[in-house]
């Protein structure tokens, strides 16, 4: 069983900790369909970005703000089907509070209403859309996601289901686990570990000197 050593434990939101696919599918193949955009394109465009980047990247010719503050809207409303994953809320429950951060491609008011429908503790430390100029895969999310727990990113573990967000927890030079819940395996290849769902691990305890440690059950390596 491996053994990963951290100081701090950043976790991506959508698709690791709550399942809110369902919903946001629906949001953007709607909003593709408005537009007369192909809407499996666009969803998977969108998967693990800031919505106004996909906005940006799918229709430049649109106003991204207008588009973005719909498109929030819309998924703050559209909650059916949401759920809490496997072994997200043990996971929590077991560790400290300072010890971890959220760190989302959602806003702020998203990422908290999800995490109170899925029943799950809204962190004293959230990174989201709104704190950061550039969004997944760049590494500003997770530095400052290590700096809300200040620990340098390097002595982080991350939790991600996409790979902009291994990408970018990669960039800022911290270790990454790879969850199988919205990607294909393959495409999580570059993480350190690939497992199914938070159930997998277990906070093994802490030590004097501040390290974190987590026992991971059998996954498959990138």
């Amino acid at each position: 069983m491996p053994l990963f050593t951290c100081r701090a434990v950043l976790f991506d939101l959508d698709g690791v900790l709550v399942d809110s696919t369902p919903c946001v599918t629906r949001v953007w193949r709607g909003w593709a369909l408005e537009h007369g955009f192909d809407p499996e394109c666009v969803v998977q465009v969108a998967h693990g970005k800031k919505a106004i980047e996909t906005v940006r990247i799918v229709a430049p010719h649109l106003d991204p703000n207008h588009e973005f503050a719909i498109l929030e809207q819309r998924e703050l409303d559209d909650t059916e089907g949401l759920s809490v994953l496997p072994g997200a809320k043990e996971l929590l429950a077991s560790l400290p509070a300072s010890k971890y951060v959220i760190v989302t491609s959602g806003t702020r008011r998203l990422a908290i209403r999800r995490l109170q429908i899925a029943g799950l503790p809204v962190p004293k430390q959230l990174i989201s859309a709104d704190e950061v100029t550039r969004g997944k895969p760049d590494p500003e999310p997770y530095l400052k996601g290590a700096a809300a727990v200040g620990a340098p990113a390097g002595e982080c573990l991350v939790f991600e289901d996409a790979p902009s967000g291994i990408h970018s927890a990669q960039a800022a030079g911290a270790k990454v686990i790879g969850i199988v819940t919205t990607s294909r395996q393959e495409e999580l290849a570059e993480a350190e570990l690939i497992i199914p769902s938070l159930a997998s691990v277990s906070f093994a305890g802490s030590t004097t000197d501040g390290q974190l440690h987590f026992e991971v059950e059998a996954g498959q390596t990138g």
